[in-house]
């Protein structure tokens, strides 16, 4: 089965800057570029654009300025692009059945701000089988640090980890990149540890060193099936949002799991990968694991 890479456009500086990446992405792994645009007709409250012809041709301007664009300052990259006849999120969420990541736009810095698609970022964020990487308009602009890596997070078991890991270690070969691997660890109240943990820390010679012992673990099968990836380990005390975000200011990109949560209000990508698609400076890919149970 081909494999590609799709990127979102809606016309937005945001999404326009999510097609460069996803070029150079694709060049870096040697695969084709899919730009898709989702577009039905629905009757709107604006009589000026309830005629379905019209709408479906701004929806193909869309297309073709982002295809215009990335042609140009990619001509070797085998390109695609196509107007999907559904809504964004089912549109791209099918899109990933032949997907390699879906890359989407992300409109900036801060707690409220949102995503390519408004409230529907996280819903496809939090949905997709593959990782989704979220692009923010001067992203797209800027090189990458030459001399930047991939930062990924790591934590619970080498298996909580895999995926994340996996993709980290994949796109540093892609691109001639070393990988930083962070672990962040706290201190939980006397009473949550049991005995097992206990005599694992002692044997291990305390917390630090568990801690720091529990990340070589996990690296120990990546660090084997790419030999020629630069590793960086990093163990420190904080919240694991704040720990990565704090590290992120020269990385090529940001990786982090996530695990799914189905509630009453809908999907939720969990705290770590929220903080990170809000506050980080660099691209962000959200990879996904398992999903948990409705809460």
């Amino acid at each position: 089965m081909s494999r590609e890479i799709v990127a979102g456009v809606d016309g937005s500086p945001e999404s326009l800057a999510a097609a460069d990446w996803a070029a150079r992405e694709a060049l870096h792994r040697g695969l084709p570029l899919r730009l898709v645009h989702a577009w039905r007709w629905e009757p709107l409250d604006l009589p000026l654009l309830q005629d379905p012809t019209e709408q479906q041709q701004a929806a193909r301007g869309v297309l073709r300025e982002a295809e215009s664009a990335v042609a140009e300052r990619h001509p070797e990259l085998p390109l695609s692009a196509e107007v999907l006849g559904d809504t964004p999120v089912a549109a791209l969420l099918d899109t990933t059945k032949h997907a390699e990541l879906l890359v989407i736009g992300s409109r900036g810095h801060g707690a409220v701000a949102g995503f390519l698609l408004g409230s529907y970022g996280q819903q496809i964020i939090a949905d997709a089988e593959v990782p989704v990487v979220a692009v923010r308009s001067r992203d797209g602009e800027a090189a990458e640090p030459p001399a930047g890596q991939i930062l990924v997070g790591q934590h619970g078991t080498p298996e909580d980890s895999a995926a994340a890991l996996g993709f980290a270690f994949g796109a540093a070969a892609a691109r001639g990149a070393g990988v930083q691997a962070v672990r962040a660890w706290s201190l939980p109240p006397l009473f949550a540890y049991s005995p097992g943990s206990l005599r694992l820390a002692d044997e291990a010679g305390g917390l630090v060193p568990y801690e720091e012992k529990a990340l070589r673990e996990a690296l120990a099968p990546w660090r084997e099936r790419y030999p020629d990836v630069p590793v960086t380990e990093h163990v420190e005390l904080g919240s694991a949002g704040q720990v990565l975000l704090s590290r992120s200011g020269a990385a090529q990109l940001l990786v982090v799991g996530r695990r799914a949560r189905r509630g009453a209000l809908g999907a939720r990508i969990g705290s770590v990968a929220h903080a990170a698609l809000h506050l980080a400076p660099c691209p962000v890919a959200v990879v996904p694991q398992e999903v948990d149970a409705q809460d």
